[in-house]
């Protein structure tokens, strides 16, 4: 299973900011209450509200598309109050690859990657747990000095 994440960046049309947020409210209800395979969903405004971001991950490209089903009834109103660009991040299945298309939003592959996990999750992954000397929040070369943890 490839984890997909999704970020949509919007530019609101003059006066449609609260009426995007009320949809969003909507579809925020919809990823509650009826996907199965949403693990993130995120809504960023910047200072002034006159643009926001969306941040979205998925357990796989099922889960995704089974998302975008569930809130498509609200694409078209919500792409009414604003310009929206966005990227696509994972590996994808065939079926969400035709969805995609060859527009917006673009799609971007896996390169390489480091995932810090929890020990829980290293152990239900059979992973060692971490070395001492790579824990999170730990500062090299401050053992017995003043200010050291």
């Amino acid at each position: 299973m490839d984890e997909i994440k999704g970020i949509a960046r919007v530019k609101f049309h003059p006066g449609k900011v609260e009426e995007w947020k009320r949809l969003s409210e909507e579809a925020m209800e919809i990823v509650r209450t009826r996907d199965s395979g949403t693990l993130q969903y995120e809504i960023f405004f910047n200072e002034d509200e006159s643009e926001a971001m969306v941040f979205e991950r998925y357990r796989d490209a099922d889960a995704a598309i089974e998302h975008v089903s569930n809130i498509s009834h609200l694409m078209e109103p919500l792409m009414s109050t604003a310009s929206v660009t966005g990227e696509v991040l994972g590996t994808p299945n065939a079926k969400m690859k035709k969805l995609l298309g060859k527009g917006e939003p673009k799609l971007f592959t896996p390169w390489m990657a480091l995932q810090d996990l929890s020990a829980a999750s290293r152990r239900a992954a059979g992973l060692p747990p971490r070395p001492k000397s790579l824990k999170p929040g730990r500062k090299a070369g401050l053992k017995g000095q003043k200010g050291a943890k």
